[in-house]
């Protein structure tokens, strides 16, 4: 079994593909306005399971859906990419990257992705948390649930019209689907990747919204200066795509060697 994906052939062959790992609620559709930017390489937009055209795939852990991401990396014989994950798809990104074997990962961005929680209590609060909002997706009409989703204080820089169209956009969704998803996947169930990620030996960038506080003070937990874009929150790319495409293409370009 593979994951449904989006293949696009680059200008230049030789090139690393661009491996796009979407959010929570999203799918590979997310990254649309975004990947029109980089046509010089070849990219893969996949849709994680519980989203978009693999809705029907469930998961019961992070191991099974790395195994998934490898299975349909094979089937599209990527032997060189990057990884490059917003939120969720940044979680499942930097587990990827460190679970080792995969020679061919030349990179990672990650977009607002959580490394994972320190503390065991922590942990287990999250995980009911996660639990209590799986109940409200399978048992309440989405957009409610979506409703209260988008009040939560990581998505406070959106204003009444944005979240109004974030809630009408991801009611599309299946919310059995999601709830599946969001247990398997529970920033309760990742372990804290901190260490290993500081250990990478390859390129790794943390982007995030100016106004994302609480990415930015994730991204000091890793020891990295978060490269920010302007005028964004926590959904960087679709708030200032141009800016984030911008931010990307330097970091691609010259992995290593970027301005600061």
């Amino acid at each position: 079994m593979t994951l449904h994906a989006v293949y696009r052939e680059g200008r230049d062959a030789t090139l690393p593909c661009l491996v796009w790992l979407h959010g929570f609620l999203g799918c590979q559709r997310e990254w649309e306005a975004v990947s029109e930017n980089f046509i010089d390489w070849p990219q893969l937009r996949i849709d994680l399971p519980g989203h978009g055209k693999s809705a029907d795939i469930t998961v019961n852990d992070f191991h099974q859906v790395d195994q998934l991401l490898r299975k349909t990396l094979l089937s599209y014989n990527i032997l060189k990419y990057w990884l490059i994950g917003y939120s969720l798809g940044g979680r499942v990104a930097m587990v990827h990257a460190c679970q080792g074997d995969n020679p061919g990962l030349c990179g990672l961005v990650v977009e607002g992705g959580h490394p994972g929680l320190e503390d065991e209590n922590a942990r287990l609060e999250r995980q009911t948390n996660d639990h209590l909002w799986g109940q409200r997706l399978c048992n309440e009409p989405l957009k409610e649930v979506l409703n209260d989703w988008y009040q939560q204080a990581v998505f406070q820089s959106l204003n009444d019209p944005q979240r109004a169209a974030l809630v009408m956009l991801r009611s599309q969704n299946n919310g059995a689907s999601l709830a599946a998803m969001l247990e398997a996947t529970s920033l309760g169930k990742q372990p804290d990747l901190r260490a290993a990620l500081k250990q990478l030996p390859l390129p790794f960038y943390y982007l995030c919204g100016e106004r994302d506080e609480k990415f930015r003070t994730v991204a000091n937990s890793l020891g990295q200066a978060p490269h920010l874009i302007t005028a964004a929150g926590h959904n960087a790319h679709r708030e200032n795509p141009a800016a984030f495409s911008a931010c990307l293409l330097n970091l691609l370009r010259k992995p290593g060697e970027e301005t600061p």
